[in-house]
């Protein structure tokens, strides 16, 4: 990648490094930089949990990794002072010509120690919703307030979708001119690859080769929406009675998720691949007929980009930026949020159509190559950073 900037120092501060949407743009935000010849640092919280880590990818780049202790995701007002001032000593120690963050704690920590240290350039990017209508009243203002207030202690707020900016925006934080659009890209090279067959794939799943098979991946946590996929499939089963269901991905959800499926008797038609490694999920994508993602929060919906480049239809939940790029009927079909009974036949309708399947497939695979891929993203990024 050429680079269009003079070399600087940067620090990226990412709460959690799990194997996940906005995780994946950071690290790869970090390699493109390194590469280009900047000094990059990326400061993260500790890593626990079933969902998976990016650290051992983000090593082996030329990246310097610092763990924060006390970075957390949740609320904790002793942890959250020192973290803050864990930030502030290292950028002191690092001086860095650029602070930028990604999610919601480590964003506004990491801004205000940026902001009182002085740094010449402090960008957040949004990658998703720290409030939501699923929160108590009180943790939802809490978190816009704290929102306004680190707004004005950066220069830039990068949303990774219109819709991000937008809902900022209409809850008063930031000014108009902050804000910029930076989709999230996808490494096109990576799902052109050749991979096993789809006949292989599927039989290492014991899933049979002609069966349809409908799949979502994602971290399994309830506002990824497994659980009204869940409440489809019994209806769905009577149109398609070969139909299977592929949940790849892992989190704590998974037990009451397993124990669902095994009280309606579906432990053979709806498989749990669990975490698996990212160079295996486009071959997983491509045993999928649809590949669905009822979301209740969501920024972009990474994985929708990656199912298209797989020429795997979508389906999702109309939120976030997730209509960015499943356009109803264009690319996809776009549900509104929580009608499960609209999902059921959206996925029934594509279900029964393979045409449609292929036309749709086609047609998203066009949209996010064009708008999606790294390149487009580390550019417009280098451009935002060289602005200011």
């Amino acid at each position: 990648m050429d680079c269009v900037l003079k070399k600087k120092k940067i620090l990226h501060i990412i709460t959690r490094l799990i194997l996940g949407g906005a995780q994946k743009n950071t690290v790869m935000c970090c390699a493109a930089q390194a590469q280009a010849g900047h000094e990059v640092t990326l400061a993260y919280g500790p890593i626990y949990g079933p969902e998976g880590s990016l650290l051992a990818d983000a090593k082996s780049h030329a990246i310097l990794t610092v763990e924060i202790p006390s970075l957390c995701r949740e609320l904790s007002p002793w942890r959250d002072v020192a973290c803050y001032f864990a930030l502030r000593k290292l950028i002191r120690q690092i001086k860095p010509d650029v602070v930028h963050t990604h999610s919601s704690k480590a964003g506004i920590l990491g801004r205000l120690a940026a902001w009182r240290e002085r740094v010449p350039l402090v960008v957040h990017t949004i990658h998703g919703l720290p409030f939501h209508d699923h929160q108590a009243k009180w943790r939802y203002q809490l978190y816009v307030q704290a929102e306004r207030m680190a707004a004005k202690r950066c220069h830039k707020l990068i949303g990774i979708t219109h819709a991000m900016n937008d809902i900022f925006q209409a809850n008063k934080i930031g000014r108009p001119e902050q804000f910029e659009v930076v989709p999230s890209g996808v490494a096109v090279e990576d799902f052109i690859l050749p991979d096993p067959p789809r006949d292989v794939t599927r039989k290492a799943y014991q899933i049979p080769k002609d069966a349809p098979v409908i799949g979502i991946v994602a971290r399994l946590d309830p506002l990824k929406g497994h659980g009204d996929l869940l409440d489809t499939f019994g209806s769905l089963l009577e149109q398609f009675p070969d139909l299977y269901m592929l949940f790849v991905g892992d989190g704590w959800y998974r037990e009451e998720l397993e124990q669902r499926v095994a009280e309606a008797g579906w432990d053979k038609r709806v498989i749990f691949a669990g975490l698996v490694l990212p160079q295996q999920v486009p071959s997983l994508l491509r045993a999928m007929d649809i590949m669905a993602l009822p979301s209740y929060q969501e920024g972009q919906g990474r994985t929708l980009v990656e199912a298209l480049l797989c020429g795997c239809v979508v389906v999702g939940y109309d939120v976030g930026g997730i209509g960015e790029v499943c356009i109803d009927e264009h690319t996809g079909r776009l549900v509104e949020v929580g009608n499960k009974e609209a999902l059921s036949q959206a996925l029934a309708d594509l279900l029964a159509d393979a045409t449609v399947r292929e036309q749709l497939a086609e047609q998203g695979l066009a949209h996010v190559r064009e708008y999606f891929s790294s390149d487009a993203m580390f550019t417009k990024l280098e451009q935002v950073y060289d602005a200011n």
